[in-house]
This record gives C-alpha cells, sequence and structure tokens, in this order.
C-alpha cells in the first residue's frame, strides 16, 4: 500500500507531502489544477520515461520519493526480487522506499531503500506495487493485438505467453538454419578450414559481449587501486573524520544559521540550501566509503587482466577490428562455420526442427486452452457490468479464431465482439462502439480484470470520462466496492464519482510570489459538501446544489 509521496519542484509543485490510507480516495478540482500531475510523479518511481520540461520553472531540480508498506501476501515475492538486486528488506520492517531525481543536465538517478537502482529494476518492483489505469486506456481496445494482450494480463496468462513465444522463436530458428543449410554453396570443406583456422584463437580467447569495457575499467582501477584508495582515504577525512571537517564545518553554519533564521526569516532560503549541502556531503561521504570497501590490491588478478587484454589486442589486429568487436566478429564466425557442418547434416536439423515444433504446440495448445476459458469468463463478466453502465440488454463476447498458421502469441487471435441493444448480434468493437461505450466498456474490465489483482494500490485517471448521471453513480459504487480489497485512488470530473470515496482530496491552483503553484487539501465533512456542489452547478454555489450535493454524500 502507497504510505506516503513526496513531491518537490515538479511542473507546477513545488513541494507536496502526501500521507495516504486504505479505501478509496478521489481527487477532485478544476481542469489543469494538477491532478494527473500528482499520478505523473508517482509514475515516474514506478521507472517511467524523465523529461527536463517537468521540473518547475526556475528549479534545477525535482525529487520524487514514495513509500509503500508491503502487503503480507507480497513480502516472499518482493523479499526474493529486492534480495537478487541487492536491496534487501529490513528485518523489522516492511517498506519499500522509491525514489527518482531529475536535473537540468537531463540526468536521472532512481533508488530503492536509499541505493542506487536502474530505471528497469525500479519498473520491475513497482509493477508489484501499483497498477495505473489512464484516461485514454480505452482507446487500447482498437489496437491490433490489445485485445489479446488484456485477455492474457486478465488470465495471468502472461508466463505461459513467454514460453509460447520463445518455443516458436526456438523453432523457427531451427527451421531457418536448415533453409541455410539446403542453400550452403560449394567448396564447404576448403571453406571449413579455413573458418576453423581463425576461430582457434577466438575460440581460446572466448570474447563476451560487454567484456572489453569491464576489462578496460578492472584493469585501470587495479593499476590505480593504491592512488585510489590514499585519494579515497584523504577525500573521507577532508569531509568528514579531520577534527575540521567539512561536514563538521557545515554543522556549525547549520546551527549559526537556524539561530539567524529564528530572528530573520528572509535567510530561510539560505537555510534550505544549506541543509540540502549538508545532505549531499554525507551521501558522497557514504558513496566513497562503500566504493573503498570494493577496492582492493590484487597482483594476481592484475597479471591475469595484463593477460587477456594483450589477447584481445592480438585478435583485434589479426580481424582487423576494434576490441569491442570482436564478440560479434566470434559469433559470426560461429555461425558460418555451424551452417557449414549444418548442410552435411540437414537430416539431424530436419529432426531437431520437427521436435521444436512438437515443443511449441504443446505449449501453444496449453495457451489455447486456458484463453477459451478465460474468455468465457471475462464474457460473463462484462456482459454483467454492462447492464450497469447504461448498456441494458448489451452483450460482450471474447472471439477466439484460429489463425492461417501458427505465430509467437499462439494458434489464434483475441477479438472483442459486442452488441449495444438486446436482439443485436455482437460485432468486432472497434466497428461499433461509440466512443462513451468504450470507455465503459474499458472501466468494466479494468474493474473486473483488478478484482484479481493482487497489486495492492489501483489508479484510475480519468477513466470515467465519457460518462454521467446514474452511469456515474454505479462506476463510484464500483470503485467504492473496490477499495474493500485494496487501496484505490481515482481521479475524476464527476461529483457521482467523488461523492463515493472514502476520502476525498481537492487539487487546486494557486499563485504565490507571481508563479502557479498547485496544492492538495484533505477535504473535512463541510469542505467535501462545497466541492460536490461545485462539480455540480460550476463557480455559482446555490442552495439547490449544495442540497444536491448532500443527498449524494447521504448528509
Amino acid at each position: 500500500m502507497l504510505q506516503s509521496l513526496d513531491i518537490r519542484d515538479f511542473v507546477i509543485v513545488d513541494h507536496l507531502e502526501l500521507e495516504l490510507g486504505s479505501g478509496f480516495t478521489v481527487l477532485t478540482g478544476e481542469t489543469g489544477a494538477g491532478k494527473s500531475i500528482l499520478l505523473d510523479a508517482l509514475a515516474l518511481t514506478m521507472g517511467e520515461r524523465a523529461d527536463i520540461s517537468q521540473i518547475r520553472e526556475g528549479c534545477t531540480r525535482t525529487e520524487i520519493s514514495a513509500n509503500f508498506y508491503i502487503a503480507e501476501q507480497l513480502v516472499p515475492t518482493l523479499s526474493e526480487l529486492l534480495e537478487t538486486h541487492g536491496f534487501p528488506l529490513e528485518q523489522e520492517g516492511r517498506s519499500i522506499l522509491l525514489k527518482r531525481t531529475i536535473d537540468q543536465s537531463g540526468r536521472t538517478k532512481a533508488y530503492i531503500n536509499g541505493s542506487s537502482a536502474t530505471l528497469g529494476q525500479l519498473k520491475e518492483v513497482g509493477e508489484y506495487l501499483v497498477d495505473i489505469h489512464g484516461q485514454h486506456q480505452h482507446q487500447l481496445l482498437l489496437k491490433p493485438g490489445a485485445q489479446r494482450t488484456l485477455l492474457d494480463t486478465h488470465a495471468n496468462l502472461q508466463p505461459l505467453v513467454a514460453k509460447v513465444s520463445e518455443a516458436y522463436r526456438n523453432w523457427q530458428l531451427t527451421e531457418k538454419q536448415i533453409q541455410i543449410a539446403k542453400t550452403a554453396g560449394i567448396n564447404l570443406a576448403k571453406e571449413k578450414e579455413q573458418l576453423e583456422w581463425q576461430l582457434e584463437e577466438l575460440n581460446v580467447l572466448a570474447p563476451q559481449f560487454n567484456e572489453w569495457d569491464d576489462l578496460q575499467l578492472e584493469h585501470s582501477r587495479l593499476s590505480n587501486a593504491a592512488s585510489l584508495i590514499d585519494g579515497s582515504q584523504e577525500l573521507v577525512q577532508l569531509l568528514s573524520e579531520s577534527e575540521a571537517s567539512i561536514l563538521d564545518q557545515l554543522a556549525k553554519s547549520q546551527s549559526l544559521l537556524d539561530d539567524l533564521t529564528d530572528m530573520d526569516s528572509s535567510l530561510m532560503e539560505a537555510k534550505e540550501e544549506l541543509d540540502s549541502a549538508h545532505i549531499h556531503v554525507s551521501e558522497a561521504t557514504h558513496t566513497i566509503n562503500r566504493y573503498l570497501q570494493k577496492l582492493d590490491l590484487d597482483p594476481e588478478r592484475l597479471t591475469e587482466l595484463d593477460e587477456r587484454v594483450q589477447g584481445y589486442y592480438r585478435c583485434s589486429k589479426k580481424f582487423h577490428c576494434a576490441p569491442s568487436e570482436l564478440p560479434v566478429k566470434w559469433e559470426e564466425l560461429q555461425q558460418q562455420l555451424f551452417n557449414l557442418n549444418a548442410a552435411q547434416d540437414t537430416e539431424a536439423l530436419m529432426q531437431e526442427a520437427k521436435g521444436r515444433e512438437t515443443a511449441y504446440l504443446k505449449l501453444a495448445h496449453e495457451l489455447t486452452k486456458a484463453r477459451l476459458q478465460a474468455a468465457h469468463e471475462i464474457s460473463i463478466a462484462i456482459t454483467h457490468s454492462m447492464q450497469t453502465l447504461a448498456m441494458g440488454g448489451g452483450k460482450f463476447e471474447v472471439e477466439i479464431a484460429p489463425l492461417e498458421k501458427p505465430s509467437q502469441y499462439g494458434l489464434e487471435q483475441v477479438e472483442f465482439l459486442v452488441a449495444g441493444h438486446p436482439g443485436v448480434k455482437p460485432r468486432p468493437i472497434s466497428k461499433v462502439a461509440s466512443g462513451g461505450e468504450l470507455a465503459r466498456i474499458s472501466l468494466a474490465i479494468a474493474v473486473i480484470a483488478s478484482k484479481s489483482s493482487a497489486t495492492p494500490t489501483l489508479i484510475f485517471d480519468e477513466v470515467d470520462a465519457g460518462i454521467g448521471g446514474a452511469v456515474a453513480q454505479t462506476v463510484g459504487a464500483l470503485l467504492k466496492k473496490l477499495g474493500q480489497t485494496h487501496q484505490v485512488l481515482c481521479v475524476t470530473h464527476l461529483p457521482q464519482v467523488a461523492a463515493q470515496g472514502d476520502n476525498q482530496w481537492r487539487v487546486q491552483k494557486t499563485l504565490v510570489e507571481n508563479k502557479t503553484i498547485s496544492k492538495i487539501e484533505v477535504l473535512n465533512r463541510s469542505e467535501r459538501v462545497d466541492e460536490i456542489a461545485r462539480m455540480l452547478g460550476g463557480v455559482d454555489i446555490t442552495p439547490t446544489t449544495l442540497r444536491h450535493a448532500r443527498e449524494l454524500l447521504n448528509i
């Protein structure tokens, strides 16, 4: 569950510290106030792509932190995942802190529990914690392949789909090798002898992809280990361990500035900058200490590296290429030799292809069976939801139709069919569903899929666009019910949806020193009445809209 979100200098947000609870929380406010900005900020902590335009105007850096409490059922999975990537959970806690920074140079950094992480690691962990449904998600229903993906995701078939795809690639690779073997040129023996001679030294070296850069880096580090250790130790002394260390001087400066700030608040900005400097110097000290722990003097390893580096240089000279290109060259020559050998043994390749085809078909038929079962279940569930979403008598079907030939996604194509009215034959959703119907069907899919989702936090960003009235009230009730088993956040413009929230936040823009700032506040009971009334009636709030707002809130 998302416990807190801290946003600094992001778009039009200067600083927000949000504490979140369980249940169904709605975010409301005028268009452009910054409701979706909050979700964009959270998405960055999930590994989404960053851009320097997201840094608030006039600032040099944005920083976003999201703190999660891990649900008990997720502890084993996430503990194993974090341990694999070197981010073990604390013994006494079940919290994960995801952090992201962006600076004006475009450089972005990611952290998991205070340690540096890659965006891929951030995204992998985030997928277990938050599921975000975007306001234009219904448009995915019209894209090729998206319907199949939605069905597979709903039925948790992605692992099986991945196995089918891998089996298909292996099968097709062997088929390609057969074709190459059949069309191989003449003089095979001579070509084979030449290739074997060329490969002799490369086989001994066995150059690996990306190894050359790592070799150079490690060789340089070991060659200069003594200087690096001395220099790093001297840095630590200057920063934190000497009698007049930089950290001590900064601490004294902070203490003095604290007293001055009490006398004149205009020094607050200088105080914040000094606090930030202390944090950065402290982080730099910790980084250097960790670096020192990894450094060692290893003459035997240095000798081993020298020999391997020289091997790279000899082979690169022999094959007239850069050392970093040797792995590609080795792979090319190995493939050429394989093809020549295969040209003399196509029967073995054909047997291998047959075996791989059988393995693929076994997995593909298993996938077909699972898809048929999932299609039946989701068709019934969405048809039922349509009756409550102003599509009474409508029907939803998932059609599983066989393909003319196998593919990496299986033996069938998936197509969503819909009939908006009783007595009408279901047709492809792309041909008959209006924009409003697409939005409602997409919302039904999202809610139904989320019910069986293990992801603890679900976010809906204006997915209720294009609906209103009684349908909006039904949508609000669906999300409220979902909030009984998940933490649900929803950005909405609909009073009927907002009124169903267990909690309501209002996002609004204010002008501070001629700069637009987005602020957020948690509404109490009377403030919710005013906000719902605004959503109902616009700028002018009348006794009628207030009465209607109280009715929606059951006050």
